[in-house]
């Protein structure tokens, strides 16, 4: 034993492990989605009570997701891998035995902590162990495969989990996987550090979860407690206030948790909002859409999951080919072929009725995808955008955290437009809310399409070069 763990590890065991771990955070997003009305009906909660199910988990990930970079370079990659292996695989189980939505909730905050230790850091992980670098833009390749992979197989493994055993089910096959991929990082993942690990900040870390916390409770919480009620009102001072703060804070620090001076360069603010537009956009389809397949068209969870594989399997199609576009020819086409598609397949969405032949759903589902998988590759590289080398990360792991900010913000947009402009029949409220929220998606195309435009331009690519040499 001794002398396998003694072993030189081969570099692509090591990609495969790491995969593994992406694998099964990304699958959680698409497999819970399917299993919604499901849950509702278990758990005897509404619309406002799966939003927290869902933005639980996003929250933990999206605050945390910087945290855990710095943690992993200060105290060792292998070592934080595994917490958060072990933090998700826990989470897991208890969301299985979960005896009410608020338990559930708590639970899914503890796989949202152990999810943000797992992706940046395996990400990391594989940088530091393939080092040729062709070899690591494939083993990069290979590792944006396996997101396209696990979010096609989320709709169907989640539907037939939770229309053959139920819901539970879809949180016990994390368990083994989990479990295995803890043995797998002993074995074959050799411990690494950080050559200069950033002081931790606690007081950013709290200000950036003041600032999400505040902002989520008061968009999910509004409908049932009014807009103008001295909770919500309160709730949106406390983020902007916080918001507020972190920028003073942050902005005097040698070392932040946030580095402001990055919002100085255009690119990476456009690639900023665009992660949480499109992200928005994205967590608001699958939310609603999931309810909408089987709370208005009254299809079963396995249906239901066959119906959104179209919008997966265009993801795991378009996100290889958005980053060869983007080597080739930058990243104004494919971020502006993505905005219009989201606008497109929203416009179609807004204009379904139950009675409409599939083929269209699916066209529009298609669509959506294509939008959703050439996106990625656009915003990853205008947030490194003429950053320096050693800074590349950071920005990198800012925009991740957008990309789950928009994900939170998009599930709460869709309850709270659902919940603020029906009755209180479920499918009334879905059928009624639907309308607004695609305008909203549609318009967030629009803005994609905007963005893309304006990403290389000249004014753009100046401002990154200012801010390289400022953090030169």
């Amino acid at each position: 034993m001794n002398a396998i763990l003694k072993m030189s590890p081969n570099p692509w065991v090591v990609v495969a492990v790491c995969c593994l771990s992406l694998f099964m955070v990304s699958m959680d997003v698409t497999v819970v989605n399917v299993a919604l009305p499901t849950i509702g009906r278990a758990l005897h909660t509404g619309v406002s009570g799966l939003q927290w199910m869902i933005d639980a988990y996003t929250l933990a990930l999206a605050s945390f997701l910087i945290l855990a970079g710095s943690a992993a370079d200060r105290f060792g990659r292998r070592r934080v891998f595994q917490i958060g292996l072990a933090l998700f695989t826990a989470g897991s189980l208890l969301c299985s035995l979960a005896p009410s939505v608020e338990w559930l909730i708590v639970f899914r905050l503890v796989q949202g902590l152990g999810g943000a230790m797992l992706n940046p850091v395996a990400l990391s992980i594989i940088t530091n162990t393939v080092t040729e670098p062709k070899a690591r833009a494939r083993a990069i390749g290979v590792w944006g495969a396996v997101v396209g992979l696990s979010m096609a197989l989320g709709p169907i493994v989640g539907g037939t989990l939770t229309q053959a055993v139920g819901w539970r089910s879809i949180f016990w096959i994390n368990a083994p996987v989990g479990i295995l991929a803890i043995i797998l990082s002993a074995v074959f993942i050799t411990e690494s550090k950080g050559d200069h690990a950033r002081r931790l900040d606690p007081a950013g870390q709290s200000l950036v979860i003041v600032t999400l916390a505040s902002l989520l409770y008061g968009l999910i919480e509004a409908p049932a407690r009014g807009w103008t009620s001295p909770l919500t009102v309160s709730l949106f001072l406390l983020a902007a206030a916080a918001v507020v703060g972190l920028i003073v804070y942050e902005s005097k620090r040698t070392e932040p948790l946030i580095d402001v001076r990055f919002f100085k360069s255009l690119p990476f603010v456009f690639a900023a909002i665009a992660a949480v537009v499109a992200f928005m956009s994205f967590s608001s389809f699958l939310f609603l859409n999931s309810l909408y397949l089987q709370s208005v068209l009254g299809l079963s969870p396995f249906v239901s999951g066959l119906m959104l594989l179209p919008a997966a399997v265009a993801i795991a199609v378009c996100s290889p080919v958005s980053g060869y576009i983007v080597s080739k020819l930058g990243t104004k086409i494919p971020l502006a072929a993505a905005g219009s598609a989201i606008t497109l397949s929203a416009l179609f969405l807004l204009m379904r009725t139950s009675s409409d032949p599939y083929w269209l759903m699916a066209l529009a589902f298609v669509l959506f995808g294509a939008g959703i998988g050439l996106v990625n590759a656009p915003i990853t590289n205008s947030a490194v955008s003429g950053m320096p080398r050693a800074r590349a990360g950071a920005a990198a792991a800012i925009t991740s955290t957008s990309r789950q900010i928009g994900t939170s913000l998009g599930v709460a947009l869709s309850g709270t437009i659902i919940a603020s402009v029906a009755s209180s029949q479920r499918t009334v409220q879905l059928l009624e809310g639907s309308p607004i929220l695609w305008w909203v998606v549609g318009a967030g195309g629009v803005a994609l399409v905007a963005l893309g435009l304006m990403v290389q331009s000249v004014w753009a690519k100046k401002s990154a070069e200012r801010v390289a040499h400022l953090l030169d």
